[in-house]
Formats: C-alpha cells, structure tokens, sequence
C-alpha cells in the first residue's frame, strides 16, 4: 500500500511539474515598427530592477539582423543615478519571429517571448516560458487602466501569476 501511495504521489508532482502552461506568442512581428524606446508600465519582480524606476528599453536594428538592446532606469533612492545594461537580441528561428533571445553578459542568455503586441505597436506583453518573468511596456510612459487590465487578463491565461505584479514609477524627465 505504501509503495502504490509513493507511486501515486510521484505520478502527480510529476504532472504537475509538466502541466505548466506555456504561453502563447503573436504571429509575427515587424522589427521594423518594433524598434525604438519602450517604457515599463509594470513586472514581475526581478532582482535586477527592483531599485529602480522611470525604466526604459530602447531596441536598435544592426546590419547583422541582431538587435541592439539598452535597458535603462533611474534609482529610487537617487534619481540622479542611473544603471544601463547594454545587450543583443537575435531570432533563434525565423519560424517563430516573437520567440526572441537576449543575452546582457556571454554565455548567459534568456527568453524574450512576445505574447501580445498592438496593432500599432503602442504596447506590447512580453514574458518567458518559465513564467518567472513579465513586462508591460508601452511607447507612452503611461497607460490607461483599461488596457492594462486587459494585458494582465493576457498574463493570466498565458499561465502567469500576476498578484506580485509591480507597477513601476514613470515620474523622471
């Protein structure tokens, strides 16, 4: 009895462990259009942002078809600093345009998975299939509540848990 238990119960973390949603991604994605300064409306937290705020990523094309990546913040305690990381972003598989990788230091990579992205490209869903890490970003260091509730229903049938969200501080010239 003990070891049907131990099977039964090994059986269900197991399927539990494999039964995380991954989420979705947008068709395709014009990096021509995408291109340009985007602000963070909101994350999850992380490690490396949770000093700062007015954050910002600005993405440029190269000619080698990567993306130049420059994510910036201002630090809450002295908005006089700042903290830059410079990094690269290329398209593993041009089969699937909004399953992006970015690397900040060699050999270290992540996943940037576009989940949502507007037709205008005024905002944009942007996590991982871990489901540890989600940004809100936007072309307007602002964004109205309907839309943002919108992009958290996103989050939330994509598999993610958005309660820790953080809605990060846009107040910087």
């Amino acid at each position: 009895m003990k070891k049907l238990i131990f099977i039964l119960f090994t059986i269900m973390i197991f399927n539990s462990a494999h039964s995380q949603k991954v989420p979705t991604v947008v068709a395709t994605v014009d990096l021509n259009r995408y291109k340009g300064t985007w602000y963070e409306i909101a994350r999850l937290p992380n490690s490396f942002e949770r000093k700062l705020k007015c954050i910002s990523a600005t993405y440029t094309l190269r000619d080698d078809g990567k993306i130049t990546v420059l994510n910036k913040g201002q630090y809450i305690t002295d908005p006089h600093k700042t903290n830059t990381a410079k990094g690269v972003a290329w398209i593993p598989d041009k089969n699937s345009p909004a399953k992006l990788k970015v690397q900040f230091f060699w050999p270290f990579s992540g996943d940037y998975w576009i989940m949502y992205l507007d037709k205008e490209y005024l905002y944009v869903l942007v996590g991982d299939p871990s489901l540890k890490y989600l940004w809100i970003l936007a072309r307007e260091k602002k964004m109205d509540e309907t839309t943002y509730k919108m992009l958290l229903q996103k989050a939330i049938d994509n598999g993610y848990d958005v309660k820790p969200i953080i809605r990060v501080e846009q107040d910087c010239n």
